[in-house]
């Protein structure tokens, strides 16, 4: 019987986008620039990694073929063969943005037509009628930041005077977000999710994606440190979603990491969270043990987004990569008959790019499932095409938005 088990690896591109140019990213590409800077030692850092990227298992997944795809361009082979059961294709999204909601929800079938809510990069950012009402609401005595920046450079710049006079640090970016950063001893855990909650009410009539709480502990700049009891306050989908379609008919969907906080928990049958991309994938493993027939396991690996996307760092972006793949062996062993595993990406965030923002990018569709033919899926129109296939392979009539390639990659005998 089929199961679906859908891995995102957060912010992991592969360049290309028909319409990057609209958003300053023509020319970005994570997966390409990453492998450039390790090919030529930019990305060797001592007791963390060195040496060409080398994730064999994405590669036999077909990773490279589907970054060709992406880009109509050459991509150095690893040497690795793709496996007879594997696809691989690209897709190009459709949705407004280069956000997570953006691309998690046309992933799920369903893409963004709305216009998101932004807020202007500059100083103050907030209109002055919300801070007013941030402050009054919310019972603060104000706030810090009020403007378009980093999260961990914003939070050695105020994070002292955070604990100083008890003013959270309100800031944004050019997603459809507005962060909360706070202390978790200071200001206290409870009370940043309850002001993060006044907040995402307040935002609502400004179509803003997300609020997202960004607790951090330490006592001075050079000790700060975010933890990874983040929350993020989503607007639910306007419409149904692939998941929304599962639980309906009975299914369970089973939320690895920051996939409920992303649909709102609708459609949502258990959440599991773990500090980390190691720690992740240990989850994702104890839910493929646990998915029954008809489930669909879907996770997030944020890290590679958070922690090195969003700072720059290629040397930490590849060496997380590497991590990852070393244990796709785990999750391959797992398949039974019927299975099929998905790993895809929501946006991109080129590590080398000009900023801290995410990148417009096409997405890698690979995986695998055993009985399945494989081959190659082609540029996909839209990323709900991930969706529709996972809702035929699991049985579901075809949502409204976005084709199938099950019938491409060979079904199962």
């Amino acid at each position: 019987m089929a199961r679906a088990f859908l891995f995102v690896l957060d912010s992991f591109g592969i360049g290309g986008a028909a319409d990057a140019d609209r958003y300053g990213d023509a020319g970005a590409n994570t997966f390409a620039h990453i492998a450039e800077a390790c090919a030529e030692g930019r990305a060797d850092r001592e007791g963390l990694r060195s040496g060409p990227l080398f994730v064999p298992h994405m590669a036999s997944l077909g990773l490279g073929k589907a970054a060709e795809t992406a880009t109509g361009l050459g991509f150095a082979s690893s040497g690795t063969d793709v496996l007879p059961t594997a696809f691989h294709g690209a897709a190009q999204e459709v949705s407004s943005g280069k956000d997570t909601p953006s691309g998690h929800w046309e992933i799920a079938g369903l893409p963004v037509r709305l216009d998101w809510g932004y807020f202007s990069d500059t100083v103050p950012a907030f209109p002055a009628e919300l801070t007013e009402a941030m402050i009054r609401e919310g019972k603060v005595p104000g706030i810090l930041g009020n403007c378009h920046a980093p999260g961990t450079e914003i939070i050695e710049r105020f994070g002292e005077e955070h604990i100083r006079t008890g003013k959270p640090i309100c800031y944004t970016s050019v997603d459809s977000v507005l962060q909360i950063a706070a202390h978790e001893v200071h200001f206290g855990l409870d009370r940043l999710y309850e002001f993060c909650q006044v907040v995402r009410r307040l935002v609502d009539p400004l179509r803003i994606g997300r609020v997202i709480a960004r607790p951090f502990v330490g006592e001075t700049t050079a000790t700060f440190e975010r933890t990874y009891n983040r929350h993020d306050y989503a607007v639910p989908p306007p419409e149904p979603t692939l998941l929304d379609r599962l639980t309906a008919r009975g299914s369970r969907v089973i939320a690895v990491g920051k996939i409920g906080d992303i649909f709102a928990h609708r459609g949502i049958s258990q959440v599991r969270k773990a500090a980390g991309n190691m720690a992740m994938f240990d989850e994702a493993l104890g839910a493929m043990d646990d998915a029954g027939d008809g489930d669909l396991v879907f996770a997030n690996f944020v890290d590679f987004d958070t922690e090195f996307g969003h700072r720059r760092d290629v040397a930490g972006y590849a060496a997380a990569l590497e991590a990852f793949d070393l244990r796709l062996p785990e999750a391959f062993a797992r398949l039974r008959q019927g299975d099929l595993l998905i790993l895809t990406a929501d946006h991109g965030n080129d590590p080398t790019w000009a900023g801290t923002d995410h990148t417009r990018e096409r997405v890698p569709v690979i995986g695998t499932g055993p009985g399945l033919k494989g081959g190659d899926i082609g540029l996909r129109t839209t990323f709900a095409d991930i969706g529709e296939t996972v809702a035929e392979h699991l049985g579901l009539a075809p949502g409204r938005y976005g084709s199938s390639f099950y019938a491409a990659i060979g079904g199962h005998a």
